[in-house]
């Protein structure tokens, strides 16, 4: 059974893994790869181009929310797309991300981290917005 005493704790630590992963990446492709970088990337692997914005808004958004409690569930949900085309995108290059274009067994993993936050909730520390958490209910 679930440790009620220990598990926000637990959701805690993976929002903070998580979020802090997601807001790094998000700024990897704005600020080092740039935007005209990440954009001609996605449009090289058959996306469009506005892929790599809502990818970037989803992960400084969805990472910086994630760091701070603000609808946990919903984040975690919103995001599963962007790692699951993740996981499609690196695909081709094999089982191990330390593959030559990286591999997929990190973005799926990373998947499984996000569902089970979704089903964990916001944990302890979580930013409380009543505004938000009233309009989300059960998905704050």
């Amino acid at each position: 059974m679930i440790d009620q005493t220990t598990a926000p704790y637990a959701a805690l630590a993976l929002r903070i893994a998580t979020g802090t992963a997601f807001l790094a990446h998000g700024l990897l492709k704005l600020l080092v790869f740039t935007l005209p970088g990440t954009i001609s990337f996605f449009e090289s692997l058959g996306l469009p181009g506005i892929f790599a914005y809502l990818t970037i808004l989803a992960e400084i958004g969805g990472g910086t929310a994630l760091i701070l409690g603000i609808a946990t569930r919903l984040v975690s949900l919103a995001v599963l797309p962007v790692l699951l085309g993740a996981v499609w995108a690196h695909s081709g290059a094999g089982w191990l991300f330390s593959n030559e274009g990286g591999g997929w067994e990190f973005p799926l993993f990373w998947a499984a981290a996000q569902a089970s936050l979704a089903l964990l909730g916001n944990g302890a520390f979580a930013l409380k917005l009543p505004v938000v958490d009233r309009a989300l209910g059960q998905f704050a």
